[in-house]
């Protein structure tokens, strides 16, 4: 019997045409080195392309990242895609430049945090390993 514990899997993905990729990089790295597997999608990514990758690499977490104001479109897309996938238990997390009164709209979409610029990892990943659901 194996007793090592399941990494926790995370697909990070820029929807929509945000062209910024440089805190979804650190972020990435951050992860990893708190001992999360991550696969990131790289940018410019539709909803449908990253509810496919996230049920292809039986993820745990997806994290979406958007600098270019289309995270209350591209967002919640993404969580009724993965519902329809069959994957309604995922956790969904939200990162970027999000006003706070469109917070509480994706919240009630599935999101289930948003982080703006300057959240440490520490925080980041706190919040995933209070929230996760790994047993699937």
């Amino acid at each position: 019997m194996d007793n090592k514990k399941k990494k926790v899997r995370i697909l990070l993905a820029k929807p929509g045409l945000d062209g910024h990729f440089r805190g979804a990089l650190v972020l990435m790295k951050g992860l990893r080195d708190a001992g999360f597997e991550v696969i990131y999608t790289g940018m410019r990514q539709t909803p449908e392309s990253i509810a496919s990758a996230a049920v292809q690499e039986d993820v745990d977490v997806v994290g979406l990242s958007s600098l270019s104001g289309s995270h209350n479109t591209h967002f919640p897309r993404v969580v009724e895609l993965l519902s329809k996938k069959g994957m309604p238990d995922v956790l969904v997390i939200g990162g970027g430049i999000i006003p706070d009164k469109d917070i509480l709209f994706l919240k009630k979409r599935g999101i289930s945090e948003c982080f703006g610029p300057g959240t440490s990892i520490k925080s980041i990943t706190e919040f995933i390993n209070r929230n996760v659901r790994t047993e699937k």
